[in-house]
């Protein structure tokens, strides 16, 4: 099976086209409106330059590329139609795990071809065929972890051990070293290489497994921008122009989504993998009006939340990932629209890091087609809290905890949270008083302002849905 090949500049003007088409798309996701346009226009960007380089004169073997595009596309597929929305985070750790486990094997490959070759490997290649293994290989074991802790399969907590700093410093430190080597020498050492690559896969397990789950959404976005990187160093080695400017792309995105995130957390990176955030043993909970400490609790029925909510002038719904793990956001949205037509005002507070990825809850509540007019971010919405006669809470926790305020000893202490405690009146719904990620106890609970809807939060709305329809 063979295709026409391309002259060289015309597929070169084809990656440069591809890539003016991923900056632009790039660039209009930063809106809702021109969102859906941007990706379009970035998946055109895609089609053109895998077209372009399929009519590319080096190609070696088309009928291993229509298998693995079969295979991946039958993957891709079932993955993308079975998953639930709530499992999205694992579904982009995997998917990114995959883009660096393909750049560092397309960098052993180059190595190994080097080997076979009898050649020695040029320094400028030595370094962008080890840094493009080192990084994907961190990549793909440290996204498994993600993965892992996503989905319960490992433990959420930050996972800690004695010398576990110095123990990781000397792993990485030596890892530097071989690589530093390998390059110096230039001779091709296939044993040497694979006890280096080795030991990257297992840095990335032991990078990740330190960092609680509550910290995974940066950690995704920090990994994707490895994989950015390591998918830019395959491109110096095989000299490829698109994949040179698409994986600096993802890796600056990546690197400033990470950026963006510690800020809306007021945490620098360094605390965020290096601070076993999450290890703090968790308080025991309890679909109680009493907390561990003795603390008073109000609980509210369901007629009554339905009540107060009705007959306010002002509701402000601020959805986290418990609303994701109840599925609850459509239920939410048929509230809001019998809310709406009582005329009471309705906005959704959205924090950066509620949820488990970011943009987590724009996501889940466009899947229930909530007007993007009526989500706004913290900056936006936190004043509204004043006027606002009721904030419904729905699933979230550390991200409207006053102890981010006021309480130096606090691990979120100097976090910015959503003000749901300057409302008139606070209703939570929770499953039990358990703490959130940050493994404290929620001030907000105890308010004077605050009832708790203690129960599933999808059939918490939908009681409420019901009595609504009643008043």
């Amino acid at each position: 099976m063979t295709l026409p090949p391309l002259p060289p500049n015309v597929i070169r003007v084809a990656y440069l086209v591809a890539s003016i088409l991923f900056v632009i798309g790039i660039k209009q996701l930063s809106s809702p409106k021109s969102a859906r346009n941007g990706n379009l226009l970035a998946a055109v960007g895609m089609l053109l330059a895998v077209i372009a380089t399929l009519l590319d004169r080096q190609i070696v073997s088309y009928g291993t590329i229509v298998v693995g595009v079969l295979l991946g596309g039958i993957i891709g597929t079932v993955s993308a139609k079975r998953v639930a929305m709530t499992a999205m985070p694992q579904m982009v750790a995997l998917f990114n795990g995959s883009g660096g486990g393909a750049a560092a094997i397309v960098s052993s490959l180059e190595y190994l071809r080097f080997a076979r070759a009898g050649f020695a490997v040029p320094p400028v290649a030595g370094v962008t065929i080890l840094v493009g293994a080192l990084i994907g290989a961190i990549s793909l074991t440290g996204s498994i972890v993600a993965f892992g802790k996503l989905q319960g399969i490992v433990t959420e907590r930050a996972v800690t051990y004695p010398l576990q700093k110095p123990i990781n410093f000397l792993l990485f430190a030596g890892i530097l070293a071989v690589m530093v080597w390998l390059i110096a020498t230039g001779e091709p050492n296939p044993t040497v290489y694979a006890w280096f690559a080795g030991a990257a896969l297992l840095f990335g397990v032991l990078f990740v497994i330190p960092i609680g789950g509550g910290d995974m959404p940066v950690v995704i976005s920090l990994l994707n921008s490895f994989t950015g990187l390591a998918t830019a160093a395959t491109g110096f080695s095989l000299h490829n122009y698109v994949l040179i400017i698409s994986g600096t792309l993802v890796g600056a995105s990546g690197t400033l989504l990470t950026y963006l995130m510690c800020k809306a957390m007021n945490r620098p990176i360094t605390n965020v993998l290096f601070g076993a955030f999450g290890a703090i043993k968790t308080g025991t909970g309890g679909s109680t009006a009493q907390s561990a400490a003795g603390k008073p609790v109000r609980d509210i029925s369901v007629e009554d939340a339905a009540t107060m909510l009705a007959y306010s002038q002002s509701v402000i719904v601020i959805p986290g990932y418990g609303l994701a793990v109840a599925q609850a956001q459509h239920n939410v949205r048929e509230l809001a629209d019998l809310l709406k037509a009582r005329g009471v005002d309705v906005k959704y507070a959205i924090h950066p890091v509620a949820g488990r990825m970011p943009g987590h809850m724009n996501v889940l509540l466009a899947e229930a087609n909530v007007p993007y007019t009526e989500l706004y971010d913290l900056d936006q919405i936190n004043s509204d809290f004043d006027r606002a006669d009721v904030a419904l809470v729905i699933g979230a926790n550390d991200v409207v905890n006053p102890a981010a305020r006021t309480d130096t000893s606090s691990p979120i202490y100097g976090m910015p949270i959503l003000d749901a405690d300057h409302a008139k009146h606070i209703i939570i719904l929770k499953r039990s008083m358990r703490a959130g990620f940050a493994g404290i106890e929620n001030e907000l609970f105890y308010d004077p302002k605050t009832m708790m809807l203690f129960g599933d939060a999808k059939d918490s709305v939908t009681k409420l849905v019901n009595t609504v329809k009643t008043l």
